[in-house]
């Protein structure tokens, strides 16, 4: 019944689009009979046109590319019943206990999710072929009476015949999309299709969670009440650890140009090594509430439902649910091989992948230093040679006080510690006499060539001090640490692993158009940006197209250590003088025609400036 309420709604409410499109035509073709009654017709038709361009226009743009699309399969690794028997027995005995033909494709993904789609054909009449995808994580951490329900709950979308209408829909949200991306802010035609997508997101939605709710008694029926509360329980704890395991250990790695060797075997030495933080998490009560905007009704509200559904005498199966494939190690690495795009990036095992990576990250923050330092002293070629000069010299204090403004220069040299910890541990893995130590329960360690934790904070407090240099140097060699192997290896700071702030359209730069992207590290200056009047819509394809780090390489950037001051004249629109440490200067002129990427953007932008400088 909530299919067939859905199929209808959504094709009912769907055609209510065009009509709406049509009712805004008639609408624009009356303004202009009426128009042209009080004043001349070429006056009326100016008047009425712009709005008669934007619902054909848009309308009929919009309608054909989501009459062509298909929704494409989600990538991953398609397993058959030679490859995974187990698998797939499983898969056959759910789909007969909730009523529904067995998938046509089991694809693995690499994602803590499990989904369904269907290829229907005329509106959803006439199945199609199915795919069940089950993620990778969920098979690796998971017991099976869990996995068992996640999947009862996906199949049983194929016996309510939820998935019939998935292309309708599909195609019904590009539509509106399509239809309001090309339709200026400012234009009355595209406020009509803003309320009544809103409508039909609200409508949809609605019964989308129904449906959640309907195959959660396909999950009651097959694996129990506990079991298919605890796969509930389960997701959210998986899916925190899942962006922990990237966050942590993935990220930071692919950025600075490395791939682990066995991405999904990696994340399950993870949740076995931490497996105390995962229980203490699976302790927590899900979170409630929620939103009409959402597709899925909150886990509190859907274990509630649960507990009062009749109970199935089902055995529980605490296996781990990996026992379901046959060799889950090497799907794991087939997985990576299919939806891991490493490029030119070099691929280590993980011992050498966390050493690499955690000594990218600590050689860039050397840099930075080193970096200071050649501006500072106006050296050609930074080292730690030259900081430990302005340590005997007594010059510490002076150049430290760019990093601790807020303290005194005898206060800033004692802070230096810290940095200066950094500038060792790069001199000491370039030297060979220390590595950094994989470790899946806690932060790498660094040690040195005995394995045994290496106390460079300990030298780094004597090193900033000149009267206690000679006995850090002393032990410095002693270790096997050359003080000339730190040395700067990135001579100019670039966007590697920035994030986006904010971004405005139509900006001068020393009177030239530019649009401008505000990152964490940086300003980056795009030139010959296009047409005025689309710049929000020109920012959002420019930050899709491409990695933050790639559209800086492409375009001018400005880091912003490079920036000695700003001065910002005038807030609205923008207007400011930059002032950078090599003696340029620029000029940040905002047009009145100006666009934002969101409504904060010019003012994270005059935060950032009025930290260099104040406002006039």
């Amino acid at each position: 019944m909530v299919a067939t309420f859905r199929a209808l709604a959504s094709v009912v409410m769907l055609a209510g689009f065009y009509v709406v499109a049509l009712v805004q035509l008639g609408g624009a073709v009356a303004l202009v009979i009426w128009l042209s009654t009080v004043l001349s017709s070429l006056i009326a038709l100016k008047i009425a046109f712009p709005l008669f361009v934007a619902t054909v226009g848009a309308v009929s743009v919009a309608l054909w590319k989501a009459i062509r699309a298909k929704p494409e399969p989600a990538p991953g690794l398609t397993v058959g019943p030679d490859q995974a028997p187990e698998l797939w027995r499983t898969v056959h005995e759910l789909a007969t206990v909730v009523g529904t033909r067995v998938p046509n494709e089991i694809r693995l993904v690499p994602e803590v999710n499990a989904a369904v789609s269907e290829d229907t054909k005329l509106l959803g009449l006439i199945s199609g072929r199915r795919i069940l995808y089950i993620g990778m994580p969920l098979l690796q951490a998971m017991r099976v009476d869990q996995i068992r329900s996640v999947l009862a709950h996906e199949l049983g979308h194929y016996s309510g015949r939820h998935t019939r209408l998935g292309a309708v829909a599909y195609r019904g949200r590009l539509a509106m999309g399509g239809t309001i991306s090309r339709i200026g802010p400012r234009n009355p035609v595209g406020w009509v299709f803003r309320g009544y997508s809103r409508l039909y997101l609200l409508v949809d939605n609605a019964a989308s969670r129904r449906q959640e709710l309907e195959a959660d008694r396909s999950s009651v029926q097959v694996a129990g009440r506990a079991a298919a509360a605890s796969a509930l329980r389960e997701l959210p704890v998986l899916d925190a650890a899942w962006d922990f395991y990237f966050q942590r250990y993935v990220h930071p790695g692919w950025q600075a140009g490395f791939v682990p060797d066995d991405l999904f075997g990696g994340f399950n030495e993870l949740i076995v090594a931490r497996q105390a933080e995962l229980d203490e998490m699976r302790g927590a009560e899900p979170e409630g509430g929620g939103s009409r905007w959402d597709t899925h009704p909150p886990i509190a509200e859907r274990i509630g439902i649960i507990a009062t559904a009749p109970d199935t005498a089902g055995a529980s199966d605490d296996r781990p649910a990996r026992v379901l494939l046959p060799d889950i190690a090497a799907l794991g690495r087939r997985l990576q091989q299919v939806v891991v795009d490493a490029g030119d990036r070099t691929m280590l095992p993980w011992p050498e992948f966390t050493a690499a990576m955690v000594a990218a990250g600590v050689q860039r923050q050397a840099d930075a230093v080193f970096r200071a330092l050649g501006r500072f002293t106006g050296t050609p070629d930074p080292g730690l040679p030259a900081v430990l000069e302005l340590v005997q010299s007594g010059r510490l204090g002076e150049f430290a006080e760019q990093f601790f403004p807020n303290a005194t220069r005898r206060e800033a040299a004692g802070k230096f510690a810290e940095p200066m910890e950094s500038l060792l541990q790069s001199a000491a893995v370039a030297s060979g006499a220390a590595r950094w130590q994989h470790s899946w329960s806690e932060p790498a360690r660094f040690v040195g060539r005995n394995g045994q934790p290496m106390p460079l904070a300990e030298i780094a407090e004597l090193a900033v001090a000149p009267q206690t240099l000679p006995e850090a140097v002393a032990r410095l060699t002693a270790i096997g640490i050359d003080p000339a192997a730190g040395k700067v290896v990135q001579r100019r700071a670039d966007a590697s692993g920035a994030r986006l702030l904010a971004a405005l359209a139509n900006i001068k730069v020393d009177g030239v158009d530019h649009d401008l992207l505000m990152l964490n590290r940086g300003l980056v200056f795009v030139g010959n940006p296009g047409k005025a009047d689309k710049g929000t819509k020109r920012l959002r394809e420019l930050v899709e197209s491409a990695p933050i780090a790639e559209l800086a390489s492409r375009h001018q950037f400005m880091p912003f250590e490079e920036l000695a001051t700003a001065t910002v004249h005038k807030q609205v629109p923008l207007k400011a003088e930059l002032v950078l440490h090599d003696g340029r200067r620029l000029t940040l002129q905002e047009a009145w025609s100006s666009e934002l990427l969101e409504k904060n953007s010019r003012d994270t932008l005059l935060e950032a400036l009025k930290s260099f400088g104040s406002a006039d």
